[in-house]
């Protein structure tokens, strides 16, 4: 998920300097495009397409600002990711802002980070730190997940190996629910 929304960042930053190649355009929106000195600011900047495996994503932003002084680094605003995962579950990640740095491929999502599944798992982070190249995630804030049977809190929450291992530290707080096994319920 992490490296999807930073491609789709990625995507959106190429579109603007590459010149489209015969009948080649990639499935993009940019809105409105403002230039102000040295800043260029895209309206509702709209990208949508498929993963390597096939998997529907669409990325938009209320604004995504570059300063061509710093053209390695990108603002986002209003930042909405919709991802179909291969379980066929969707994953809904939305943050008031983001930095993304092109050179580095390193994402960062500010303030009011939330992640929501359609399989009900959900996550509250005020802020992640994103290596696309790697597919690893760290935040160093406090971090809430709510799983379907409890949920997590923690003030540090690593994931690497593309989600195949989440690590918490920090105050680590975990409640669940434990689940009523139907045979034992009709006893």
């Amino acid at each position: 998920m992490p490296a999807i929304i930073a491609a789709a960042l990625f995507v959106v930053v190429a579109v603007n300097y590459m010149p489209s190649i015969g009948a080649f355009h990639l499935p993009t929106e940019l809105g409105t495009l403002v230039i102000k000195g040295t800043r260029v600011t895209m309206q509702q900047p709209k990208l949508s397409g498929y993963t390597a495996d096939s998997r529907p994503y669409q990325f938009t932003a209320k604004t995504a600002e570059q300063d061509i002084t710093k053209p390695d680094l990108m603002e986002l605003h209003q930042i909405e990711a919709n991802i179909k995962m291969q379980d066929d579950s969707t994953v809904n990640v939305v943050s008031d802002s983001g930095l993304y740095n092109v050179k580095n491929e390193m994402l960062t999502l500010n303030e009011a980070v939330h992640v929501v599944s359609s399989t009900g798992y959900e996550v509250r982070l005020n802020q992640a730190v994103i290596d696309v190249h790697k597919g690893n995630v760290v935040s160093d804030q406090p971090v809430w997940v709510k799983l379907i049977n409890g949920e997590i809190s923690a003030n540090r929450m690593e994931v690497i190996d593309g989600g195949g291992v989440i690590r918490f530290s920090g105050g680590v707080k975990m409640s669940l629910v434990p689940t009523q096994d139907s045979s034992q319920a009709s006893e």
